[in-house]
């Protein structure tokens, strides 16, 4: 199939920044995490769509991601904690703390039994889905940038065959995991989106933002943005790059530089013919580029930097998560080719 028709048909204002969306693939429901520590559930039926908060406590800082296993909502926040939720009661299951700096990101396994999170203690750890327990911890990503400042980790994949897992850091370094064995299988580069700024705040900016497998596994879509000249306004051209993670190989190197920022998501089509992007600098956008030749194929414009997104199995539906809004884009029905 490819892209055909994509729409913004639904806006939602939110008195805050909504960070991370999930989507319910046999309701309605939608979840959101929040700038104000809440986790949301969002009912987009009937006549005045709402959302409703889960109780008994949670977060005490920023909800970075959260993700569905089963019948439970899985969050991560800033505050380095995990927490369990019972998505029907919308009630507190569990809480833990679960690294020692903000978590970034937070992904389930295809099968659903483990999550991976990836936080600024430069850690990459895997727990159990069900009982919270710690199955393993995955160092590779150095804790100081070149340029001895902090490094963060902020991206995380896995792949669709739950096989292989992908975690990326600040300063444009990926590794790949075994899913299983824990063991390093490969890494890849990108240091054109590490941007170290040595005159006027003495800082750096960009890093890989997002990571994404292909279908099949083989190959690995990296989302941040290229060289920045004002880095108090994200103005690089959004970045991507695809690899053939086992050799390493780079196949694609796209850069925007009418829509500039991050890339913050990646999805690819169930057939492997297209990539979907979305992210921005003050504004938003979604992109979608050919898969083999980076040809440009879609682009539209949000009006609001875009955090997330989440999207029903065949695409009809996209859940925006950006700057005080969620947003519904619609996809018509994919052509076939």
């Amino acid at each position: 199939m490819i892209p055909n028709d994509l729409k913004r048909t639904d806006e939602w204002n939110s008195k805050d920044i909504v960070l991370c969306v999930a989507h319910d693939q046999i309701s309605d429901r939608v979840w959101l995490g929040t700038s104000d520590f809440g986790v949301y559930e969002f009912l987009r039926s009937g006549e005045k769509p709402e959302r409703k908060v889960f109780t008994g406590g949670g977060h005490t800082s920023y909800v970075t991601g959260v993700v569905q296993v089963d019948n439970s909502l899985v969050s991560c926040s800033y505050d380095g904690r995990l927490c369990w939720w019972d998505a029907a009661e919308r009630k507190l299951v569990r809480r833990m703390n679960a690294h020692a700096s903000w978590i970034r990101s937070i992904v389930a396994s295809p099968d659903g039994s483990k999550l991976f999170t990836v936080a600024d203690d430069m850690l990459c750890k895997v727990w159990d889905a069900q009982s919270g327990e710690l199955l393993a911890t995955l160092q590779d990503h150095a804790e100081q940038t070149p340029h001895h400042y902090p490094s963060m980790l902020y991206a995380i994949a896995a792949s669709p065959d739950g096989r292989w897992l992908a975690t990326g850091d600040r300063i444009g370094h990926v590794a790949v995991w075994d899913a299983e064995s824990f063991e390093k299988a490969s890494e890849v580069e990108t240091p054109i989106m590490y941007t170290w700024d040595p005159r006027a705040r003495r800082h750096s900016t960009g890093g890989i933002r997002s990571l994404a497998f292909s279908p099949d596994g083989s190959r690995l879509a990296v989302g941040g943005v290229g060289r920045i000249g004002n880095i108090d306004h994200l103005d690089g051209p959004a970045r991507l790059e695809v690899f053939d993670w086992s050799t390493s190989t780079r196949q694609l190197e796209l850069e925007d530089k009418k829509k500039k920022g991050l890339i913050e998501q990646i999805v690819w089509s169930p057939n492997e013919k297209w990539i979907l992007t979305a992210g921005g600098d003050n504004s938003g956008f979604i992109t979608i580029y050919d898969a083999e030749s980076g040809e440009l194929l879609h682009q539209d414009s949000q009006n609001a930097h875009i955090h997330a997104l989440a999207h029903d199995d065949q695409f009809q539906n996209i859940y925006v998560a950006s700057h005080e809004k969620l947003t519904r884009w619609t996809m018509a029905k994919a052509e076939s080719q």
